[in-house]
């Protein structure tokens, strides 16, 4: 699903214009931004947790000449399912 469908499945579950449906969902994506890129972590209960993890520095290979190089360290987001979503999505068909 794209941006542009899910603002557009997000106005009709809300009864909200096309319009101000995509400016609630940007408002919302831009402050979970701020928040990760704080390294704060952000947690719906039941649905998932956003959390930022520090990746360690490691060696890995180049793949066209099987070199060793060396991969900084780094800061990722990863997304942790809460239990409520992960049992809807097993049991959906």
């Amino acid at each position: 699903m794209s941006k542009k469908e899910f603002v557009d499945a997000y106005a009709k579950a809300t009864g909200e214009t096309k319009k101000r449906a995509e400016e609630l969902v940007n408002a919302f994506l831009e402050t979970a931004e701020e928040f990760l890129v704080k390294g704060e972590n952000i947690q719906f209960v039941g649905w998932g947790t956003f959390e930022v993890k520090e990746r360690a520095a490691r060696e890995g290979r180049n793949p066209s000449t099987g070199d060793p190089i060396q991969i900084e360290a780094k800061k990722v987001v990863k997304f942790k399912v809460g239990k409520k979503l992960a049992d809807k999505v097993a049991e959906a068909k």
